[in-house]
Formats: C-alpha cells, sequence, structure tokens
C-alpha cells in the first residue's frame, strides 16, 4: 500500500475522529510532509477530511467515496473479493478478462468510460454518483437456469437499498430497479458455456446504482427514464449499498436451489396487472402483464387474447 492508501485507511478506521499529523507519520514510519502531502491529494480527489491545528486530520462522517476498505468494512459475506478503481471501460470486460481466477471476484468503479446495457445499448456511468460493478460467478447449474441470476441480483439490489434506507424499490421485467417511476439500477448478465455440455463455465453479473444524480442532470437521452436512489448526500452510503447487496446476492446464490428470491421478485413486480408494449425486433405489440411465474418468465395477453411466456426479452409500461 502506497502511504495515500496507508492513511486513508487509517482515517477510515478512525472516522469522525481527529489523528495528529505526528501520530500518522510515527505509525506509518515516515514524514510529516509526506503525511500533509497525502492528505491534501486525498482531498483533491473527494474525500471529506478536516485539517485543524493542534487536532490534525479527520475523515468527516459524511464523506462518501467508494473504497476497497470502506466497503470491506462493512461487508459480511466472505465469498466477495473486493477491488476497487476509480474508472474502468467496464467492470463487465475487467471480469471478463480475468475469467479464470476463482469465483467470488468483484471489480468495483466510480466510472466507466464504456459501460454496457442490454441490447448492445451503452450505460450511462458518470463519476462520482453511483456504484458500478460485476462478480464473477462459477455456478454449477443448468444453462436455462442463468437468466435467474438477474433477477437473483434485482432482489439482492433492492433488499440493500431497503437495508439502508426507508425507501421501496420495485422491479420491472426482466433488470430494472425502479423508484418513483424512475429507473436506478440497470444489470447486464453475460456468460460463456461449454460447447460440449452447453453448461455455463463462467457468469458475469454487472450491476449499475444510480446512487445520486449527476450534478449537471442526467444525459438527455435518458432524462426522461433515469434517477437516482437518494437526492442527497448520505454518508458513507456507496460503501454500505455495495456491501450490503454483495451480502445478499451471496446469500441468495449460495441458497439457489431453494429459490427463495423468487418470491420476493414476484413481490416486488411493478408491473403485473400493468398494460405494457412487448418489443421484439420487428414489432410492438401491447399486452397486459398477467403474472410471473418460478422460472421469473412474465406471462402476457396480448390484445386479440393470445397469451405468451415471455422468458426474455424487453417490456415498456404504457402510460394509463
Amino acid at each position: 500500500m502506497t502511504v495515500k492508501e496507508k492513511i486513508l485507511d487509517y482515517l477510515e478506521t478512525n472516522r469522525g475522529v481527529y489523528v495528529s499529523g505526528e501520530q500518522l507519520a510515527g505509525i506509518l514510519e515516515v514524514s510529516r510532509t509526506a503525511v500533509w502531502k497525502a492528505i491534501k491529494t486525498l482531498q483533491n480527489e473527494g474525500f471529506n477530511i478536516e485539517a485543524v491545528t493542534n487536532k490534525g486530520y479527520m475523515l468527516t462522517e459524511d464523506t462518501d467515496v467508494l473504497t476497497q476498505n470502506g466497503v470491506t468494512s462493512y461487508l459480511e459475506t466472505e465469498r466477495a473479493r473486493v477491488e476497487v478503481y476509480k474508472s474502468v471501460t467496464s467492470t463487465n470486460l475487467v471480469v471478463k478478462d480475468r475469467a479464470s481466477e476463482a469465483e467470488g471476484l468483484v471489480i468495483a468503479s466510480m466510472e466507466q468510460t464504456g459501460g454496457m446495457g442490454r441490447m448492445g445499448r451503452s450505460f450511462s456511468s458518470p463519476k462520482d454518483t453511483g456504484i458500478y460493478f460485476s462478480i464473477l460467478l462459477k455456478p454449477e447449474i443448468d444453462n436455462k437456469e442463468v437468466t435467474l441470476l438477474t433477477s437473483l441480483a434485482a432482489v439482492a439490489v433492492c433488499e440493500a437499498i431497503e437495508s439502508c434506507s426507508d425507501l421501496k424499490p420495485a422491479i420491472k421485467w426482466v433488470n430494472d430497479v425502479f423508484l418513483n417511476d424512475k429507473k436506478v439500477c440497470g444489470i447486464l448478465t453475460q456468460a460463456s458455456f461449454s460447447m460440449e455440455n452447453f453448461a455455463p463455465e463462467y457468469v458475469v453479473v454487472g450491476i449499475g446504482i444510480n446512487v445520486y444524480s449527476p450534478r449537471e442532470g442526467f444525459d438527455k437521452s435518458i432524462r426522461d427514464v433515469a434517477g437516482s436512489v437518494f437526492s442527497e448526500k448520505q454518508g458513507d452510503m456507496k460503501n454500505r449499498l455495495l456491501a450490503k447487496t454483495l451480502d445478499r446476492f451471496f446469500y441468495y446464490y449460495d441458497h439457489f436451489e431453494d429459490k427463495s428470491f423468487v418470491a420476493e421478485y414476484k413481490k416486488r413486480s411493478l408491473i403485473i396487472g400493468k398494460r405494457v408494449n412487448v418489443i421484439k425486433p420487428n414489432e410492438s405489440r401491447p399486452a397486459t402483464a398477467i403474472s410471473i411465474d418460478d422460472s421469473c418468465h412474465l406471462l402476457v395477453r396480448y390484445e386479440d387474447g393470445a397469451e405468451e411466456l415471455l422468458s426474455t426479452g424487453e417490456i415498456s409500461v404504457r402510460p394509463v
């Protein structure tokens, strides 16, 4: 670890408490000038560190910057190995490049310059406002069940938001989490399958959560749809929210066979009984969302009375 990383680690452990420069220099066996330079760098990176003469330095309680040590301090599961970066092209791409590693690798970033969404779309990932992360899995499940990992992830995100706030998010089939009629989270699951038996070799579950809205607002292309979990900064929320999401995700993943997340998924559906458009490559058909089955497939009834069970695809909710 660098001097800066060691100082941040110590200040995070003692968040809300002043630590003298002399004490930090002694603990780290560096000069007070080195401590001062590291503090200035951390402040420039967005960490709210107060510096008071004769008292020292303090990382304030309201600092909300995603860090590896910060996430780990809240994490209960031992299944996740979290690495945090300031910026990457795409956390899914980084994880796929490291797919030979053991299950449980989590790559998180404060920004994505090439975030990916479903259907080949981009996923807006502005710096310092959200958390963007991908999980490497090596599941021993049938290939038809891989899509359930998306549903599992959506439930984990909802439960994490509920745990960290008094908010009640809902799920728009199949992979979007909504609050107040705005999308606050998207999920992209990608997999590699064996050509011999079509079993999954590895699965990457990518999750992007809009914790706050960008200061300049969301891009025009998504402004009518996108929202954020919180309207104002919450103390250390990014680290808390990521840790809780991983805790809930790996709880359900480790109990995948009992499918307990399916009931939670159904309970949080925002589309049952709603009028929707079923979007296919060459058409968009109006329908009504009837129910979600135990495989998280969506049953819709078209205007001519015909019914279809959708396992993948896209829908939009029609205005009343």
